[in-house]
């Protein structure tokens, strides 16, 4: 799958130091400037900085032109002529579909952008999506898909995205036609991965510039883009569907008194039983029951994440008895719950074969740890994402000493291209 790039660094990248520039001292003799050879050298200099003043403020104009053609558009309505002239009256091949979605690859303005339909939950009128717009078209993270745009006609909303090309976390972790091989074949590039996804998360619900922080609500392997730039990375799609679509209910945050839980209450406001779409072992005991999303669901769907990302399983599958022919569900994390607790030889069974066991076995059993953390039945004990990113950050650095002192690549690149 395939959808573009972000440019810019994530917070866990180097940060490179301001260099200090300490000015040389120079010594004047005030005689030397009354004299004539320092009266012509004085003019000629004035001429030659008039002109490099000129050149300066040329080279700066077009230093200017280039960096505004760079920077981001303003949040943008788009009229619905536009959506149908660029993906021809809708008959364009999809280029992804599923229940909820469907979306098109296309040209809008000569850019390759994502244009995914999404049935309203509630009515939106211009006004709203474009103070919603300009909150979310304001965030900036090297792990979220930019947001360029919406439409409405209908009951129906239109999401412009910028295009990546790349596969998503689910085929790279599990391909089916060839089940032996997956791109995530080292262990430094999965931790890498799972930074990068709990540093957006984190952005979108703590520093993104809402009051309760930005629900995504469709946090899934699927919904995660890896792509090369040059080393994998990954880009998390589908940022402000929730609150532009109104799965997000209008709600009253209840906030409990014991801030360490940072657990947000909210509320059906003057609505009516309705029906909710969410991803089987990605759903939250709270969300199966209410429908509501809330930040701590969003905790909860990341939890699965770090655990396909272990053991390279699906979060559900369903296995049938030899005896009986019956079916049963086994949930990822019930598979993990009983490896963390049966001890680390338990735990390197679990852990994905491809690894080939070169892995620190104290970061995978910290970081499985983590996971189920995250996915606590009680929403209120799970952690922020705050808490979890630092936690990851963590491990990430230990698995690079751990890869300096063994004598692995630090930075791994690995190509999608046929060989």
């Amino acid at each position: 799958m395939c959808f573009s790039m972000f440019r810019s660094k994530s917070k866990n990248s180097s940060i490179i130091q301001p260099g200090k520039f300490t000015p040389s001292n120079t010594n004047i003799n005030p005689t030397a400037l009354n004299s004539p050879s320092s009266r012509s050298h004085s003019q000629s200099k004035s001429r030659s900085n008039e002109f490099n003043s000129k050149s300066s403020s040329i080279s700066s104009r077009a230093s200017l032109s280039s960096l505004k053609d760079s920077l981001p558009e303003n949040p943008h309505i788009y009229d619905l002529s536009e959506i149908r002239s660029a993906t021809s009256n809708f008959l364009l091949r999809p280029f992804s579909s599923s229940s909820s979605s469907t979306s098109w690859k296309c040209l809008i303005d000569k850019k390759q952008l994502i244009v995914t339909q999404r049935k309203l939950r509630r009515p939106i009128d211009n006004s709203e999506l474009r103070r919603k717009l300009s909150l979310l078209c304001k965030s900036h993270h090297a792990s979220l898909v930019k947001l360029h745009g919406a439409s409405v006609s209908g009951n129906y909303l239109y999401l412009v995205y910028e295009f990546i090309c790349g596969a998503n976390l689910s085929d790279c972790l599990r391909n089916p036609r060839n089940p032996n091989f997956t791109v995530l074949s080292n262990w430094i590039s999965r931790v890498q991965i799972i930074a990068g996804i709990a540093d957006g998360l984190d952005y979108m619900h703590n520093c993104a510039g809402f009051k309760n922080g930005f629900i995504h609500n469709h946090v899934k392997s699927s919904s995660i883009v890896i792509c090369e730039e040059p080393a994998l990375v990954a880009k998390i799609c589908h940022f402000g569907t929730a609150q532009l679509c109104g799965e997000v209910p209008e709600a009253i945050s209840g906030e409990d008194d014991d801030d360490s839980s940072n657990y947000h209450v909210l509320k059906r406001v003057g609505s009516a039983v309705g029906k909710f779409v969410g991803t089987r072992g990605y759903m939250s005991p709270e969300f199966q029951t209410t429908g509501i999303p809330t930040l701590k669901s969003d905790v909860f769907a990341f939890g699965v994440v770090l655990l396909e990302l272990l053991s390279g399983e699906e979060p559900m599958k369903v296995h049938v008895d030899s005896g009986s022919g019956a079916f049963r569900k086994v949930s990822l994390i019930e598979t993990a719950r009983e490896a963390v607790g049966s001890g680390t030889g338990r735990l390197r069974q679990w852990v994905d074969r491809r690894l080939r066991d070169s892995y620190p076995v104290e970061v995978a059993d910290g970081l499985a740890r983590v996971a189920l953390e995250c996915v606590l039945e009680d929403p209120g004990r799970r952690p922020d994402m705050g808490r979890v990113a630092g936690w990851i950050s963590k491990y990430y650095l230990e698995s690079k000493t751990w890869a300096q002192n063994i004598g692995l690549p630090d930075e791994i690149t690995v190509s999608f291209a046929p060989r």
